[in-house]
């Protein structure tokens, strides 16, 4: 039996999910969202599927399910309701930019009995899933180290910066997911170190566009992330785990996976340009766990609890820059 969907926005990430649910059997997209006419018009005639409004879709009877892609400062009110209404709902990260706000939304949902999955979709990337199933196959002993490189091929536009909540909030967020689920432990202490190098434009809207962060357990496993909004070879996604036995690493996808050599060297493709060229597997494979979860009665792959986890980490990052020291979790949450 198929999850009937209908998506709120339409924007760059709404596109990406509009394209998951339509690939993904079990899934149907019945309506979009979006008070910018031309872009849900865009969707509708991708996908065969009506333009709604919020309102009428909140009410609709032939829809499951809603996909949260609306601009982060109405993501909470939006689950609120939602689960209110009894839909199952996947909502983009971050939940909020106020981890308080993140708390109260949080209890809502517990109160509803709420169904909501939380769009950390780099956990469903299948390089990265394997990744984790060696961990968990303890091919690799115990977890030491956790290295993840994150670095954006070019900054995005300066009104989504002024509202995406730095770069912290925004594109460390998926890291510092992706580092609790590969650590598999809690992360105690934050240790991060900012920087303006790339654009004098984002220094000047208050964020940075380098970063480097050191994460710390109870236990004393690590993981380093490094962050750039410039990478001008590309798309950099690389992850590579020390145990105490081995290392397992996931490598960059290029265009293609050949090499030429000849006698100046040997060259590669270029890499994947963006999140909605390298994640497209990631996408539809988070979106069918979603579906397989509702369907199923299961507990979500990856749950509110999960964003404001990754949002505290975001929190204490913030505070470390501005005073210099490694900053406890439990100081922000």
């Amino acid at each position: 039996m198929s999850l009937n969907f209908a998506i709120l926005g339409a924007g760059r990430i709404g596109q990406v999910h509009a394209r998951a649910v339509a690939s993904t059997p079990g899934a149907r997209l019945v309506a979009i969202a979006d008070p910018i006419a031309p872009a849900a018009e865009a969707v509708r005639a991708a996908y065969g599927c009506d333009i709604r409004t919020i309102d009428a879709i909140l009410a609709a009877a032939d829809v499951d399910a809603v996909v949260i892609c609306t601009p982060t400062d109405t993501h909470a009110d939006l689950i609120e309701r939602f689960v209110r209404a009894g839909k199952a709902v996947f909502c983009e990260k971050p939940v909020d930019l106020s981890l308080a706000r993140v708390k109260s939304c949080l209890k809502v949902v517990s109160a509803e009995g709420g169904k909501v999955m939380i769009g950390f979709n780099r956990r469903f990337d299948p390089d990265f899933m394997a990744v984790k199933a060696a961990i968990d196959a303890g091919r690799v002993g115990k977890v030491e180290m956790v290295t993840i490189t994150s670095r954006d091929p070019g900054a995005p536009p300066a009104e989504y910066i002024t509202r995406s909540g730095g770069i912290f909030r925004d594109m460390t967020i998926h890291d510092f997911d992706m580092a609790r689920w590969l650590l598999g432990e809690e992360v105690e202490s934050v240790f991060a170190s900012a920087s303006v190098l790339t654009d004098p434009q984002i220094g000047a809207l208050g964020d940075y566009d380098s970063a480097n962060v050191i994460l710390r357990t109870a236990s004393g496993r690590q993981a380093i992330i490094t962050n750039s909004r410039r990478a001008a070879y590309g798309y950099d996604q690389r992850i590579e785990v020390l145990g105490s036995t081995a290392m397992v690493a996931a490598q960059n996808h290029g265009e293609n996976r050949i090499t030429l050599a000849d006698g100046t060297g040997f060259h590669d493709a270029p890499l994947l340009n963006f999140f909605m060229t390298r994640y497209v597997a990631a996408y539809a494979n988070e979106i069918a766990a979603f579906i397989a979860a509702v369907q199923g009665g299961t507990p979500m792959p990856t749950t509110t609890h999960d964003g404001l986890m990754a949002l505290a980490l975001a929190e204490a990052a913030l505070k470390s820059v501005a005073e210099g020291r490694a900053v406890q979790v439990a100081e922000v949450l």
